[in-house]
């Protein structure tokens, strides 16, 4: 039998911690945050493909399915569309149940920067080898700080050269926890990317959230189809309970393994991380339209349509998009959520 892999591309959500640019059918994975291409873009022209591998499957909102399509351009592809959202356990439980069992599924997040594909690829050659013999696998990130936006992972036993079983996983930690995981090693950042045999996904979920499964399983199946999409049925998706495939599956189950990878990975999480990825001037501001920055240094500016001019001012963000405007230190950028629920 010759394997098949088919790459599972997760591109539901609303990127409403990048507000005011990112919001509803305009979602982050669509916009042009790092680069010359969206991150949707960048992420489909980074799965591989070849005699091994099928089309890939994406998954997105009804609200998505003309902007994934306008972006796959001419590549082959097949969209399972959510009447709404219920989190990663349930999108992958549709793209599981609609696949082969012998079929291994490579499940990566659409909104996400990898810059060295090439590691990228190596690491699921290795992910590949230990899904054969039924490991849930993830990929971990290789840390370069102590990062206390991300979930963790510890290693345990070495399973060859491949990879690690995991030991477990640890939630977001205060800094002093995430530096000491630092100097001990052995410790990954969660980047979300899965590897899995379709049919051993299956049964997982079928032991460790079965109404999640069941759910998804018949939404698919009463679900309608048109041309390249497949629209899950919303009464029946509707009763699947909200759960990421961490909590639902990956912590419970008793053989997951992790792939260690310097892939250049970055979640583009917040404005701070957005400047910190962007190209900048002399002064360390990173600048997209029409600005004008006098004695001010490390700022990130995306103007839109407007003008906009800053004296004096260090560390902030100011981000324009039409009549919405964002003015926040970059330091508590992770707090523009409640911005945005505040204003829409």
């Amino acid at each position: 039998m010759t394997l098949m892999i088919q790459p599972v591309i997760l591109c539901g959500g609303a990127g409403t911690r990048l507000w005011p640019e990112s919001r509803g059918t305009r979602a982050k994975q669509f916009l042009l945050l790092h680069g010359q291409r969206s991150l949707f873009r960048q992420t489909v022209e980074r799965t591989p493909a070849g005699p091994d591998f099928l089309p890939p499957i994406v998954l997105c909102g009804d609200g998505h399915v003309a902007m994934v399509r306008e972006q796959m351009d001419d590549r082959e592809e097949m969209l399972l569309v959510e009447p709404m959202p219920r989190n990663t356990a349930a999108a992958i439980a549709l793209a599981v149940a609609q696949a082969d069992a012998d079929t291994l599924l490579l499940v990566m997040p659409s909104d996400h920067v990898i810059t060295d594909v090439a590691a990228f690829h190596a690491a699921i050659g290795k992910g590949v080898r230990l899904a054969q013999r039924d490991w849930l696998v993830t990929f971990g990130i290789t840390p370069d700080r102590p990062e206390t936006g991300f979930g963790y992972i510890a290693a345990g036993a070495a399973l060859g050269e491949d990879g690690f079983a995991v030991d477990r996983f640890v939630e977001k930690p205060p800094l002093a926890d995430a530096e000491a995981m630092l100097a001990a090693g052995g410790y990954s950042w969660n980047a979300g990317i899965f590897l899995f045999r379709a049919g051993r996904m299956r049964d997982a979920m079928l032991t460790h959230c079965r109404p999640i499964f069941e759910a998804a399983d018949k939404a698919l199946a009463a679900g309608m189809r048109d041309g390249d999409a497949v629209y899950a049925d919303a009464i029946e998706f509707a009763r699947a309970p909200s759960d990421s495939i961490d909590y639902a599956v990956m912590e419970k189950d008793d053989r997951v393994a992790v792939v260690p990878a310097a892939m250049g990975w970055s979640d583009l999480g917040n404005w701070h991380t957005i400047h910190a990825l962007a190209e900048k001037d002399g002064a360390d501001n990173a600048v997209t339209g029409d600005a004008f920055l006098h004695e001010s240094r490390g700022n990130l500016v995306r103007a839109g349509d407007k003008r906009v001019s800053i004296l004096g001012m260090n560390d902030i963000a100011v981000i324009v998009d039409g009549d919405d405007i964002l003015v926040i230190p970059l330091e508590r950028s992770q707090e523009v959520r409640a911005a945005a629920k505040a204003r829409e």
